[in-house]
């Protein structure tokens, strides 16, 4: 689990001018008639087929992410049945709970409380709030236990509670990863990959994050924005993804990587078009 811490095409038109001693309405090109006040076609330059791309954080392909990082995450591609996710999975980083793993130990899971009650004062976590702050940074329970994760579950049936996690999941971890995917000129898979590494990693400055991850991979291959190859430079992302994983035991199953996102950059599905199929821990998993 974590640590705390466009496009635009231009289309060249040319027209077809009508000499000065012609007076027909049309001129003969080859017998086909073409009139003299109509743009001549022009074919799809390199800018339109880039516009045609979508990006991460269309609608359609955020619900696919969203199901991707569930099925490693809660082994279930139903993501919103894990707003009452909770538990503590002995990663010395306390207690893990709701869609993208919110940990009482790296202080995501204290701005999220933190978000929900300044929306709704009173709630049933507010109270919890003195010992998040003290237990951030540990893997501690003090002053947690024994009713949190009841009334953990009991916040995740509050909208309030839910739209509370989806903000704080798009502003730490989905906005940035995809931010930084189009900055490297990455596509919906690269923007993906990217974000499915902050989620498990972080975007902090340590050793196994998000950043240091990307910043090996950059000592091995350059992403598009810099010249490079887009499968190339991923599959370097990965090696690097792989080494932080194996680095900690609680992520060292690597499957969500090598039958996974691997199947994908192998398969040539930049663009993370459906139908979709992966394993990870062995459970085989499909989008269509």
């Amino acid at each position: 689990m974590p640590t705390s811490s466009d496009r635009r095409s231009s289309r060249v038109v040319g027209f077809l001018l009508t000499p000065v001693l012609v007076a027909a309405p049309a001129l003969i090109a080859f017998g086909n008639p073409v009139r003299a006040d109509e743009p001549t076609p022009v074919p799809e330059t390199s800018a339109t087929t880039v516009a045609a791309r979508v990006n991460l954080d269309d609608p359609a392909k955020k619900e696919i992410a969203m199901k991707l990082v569930s099925s490693a995450e809660n082994s279930s591609l139903d993501w919103r049945a894990q707003y009452k996710y909770i538990e503590d999975i002995d990663d010395e980083r306390g207690y893990t709970a709701g869609i993208v793993g919110f940990c009482s130990g790296t202080g995501d899971m204290l701005d999220l409380v933190e978000l929900y009650t300044q929306r709704k004062p009173g709630n049933v976590l507010a109270k919890y709030l003195p010992a998040l702050r003290k237990v951030n940074g540990s893997d501690s329970h003090a002053g947690l236990d024994p009713n949190f994760t009841k009334d953990w579950a009991t916040a995740a049936k509050d909208k309030a509670f839910q739209q509370a996690q989806d903000d704080e999941r798009d502003r730490v971890y989905f906005n940035p990863a995809v931010s930084q995917g189009k900055k490297d000129g990455l596509r919906a898979l690269g923007q993906f990959i990217y974000y499915d590494a902050i989620v498990m990693h972080g975007n902090g400055g340590d050793s196994l994050s998000f950043g240091a991850i990307r910043k090996n991979a950059l000592k091995k291959a350059k992403p598009p924005a810099q010249g490079g190859d887009e499968v190339t430079y991923l599959n370097a992302f990965l090696d690097a993804r792989k080494v932080a994983m194996k680095a900690e035991s609680a992520h060292e199953n690597t499957s969500r990587v090598d039958t996974e996102q691997r199947v994908f950059l192998k398969k040539g599905n930049l663009d993370l078009n459906p139908p979709l199929s992966w394993k990870v821990y062995g459970d085989p998993y499909t989008i269509d």
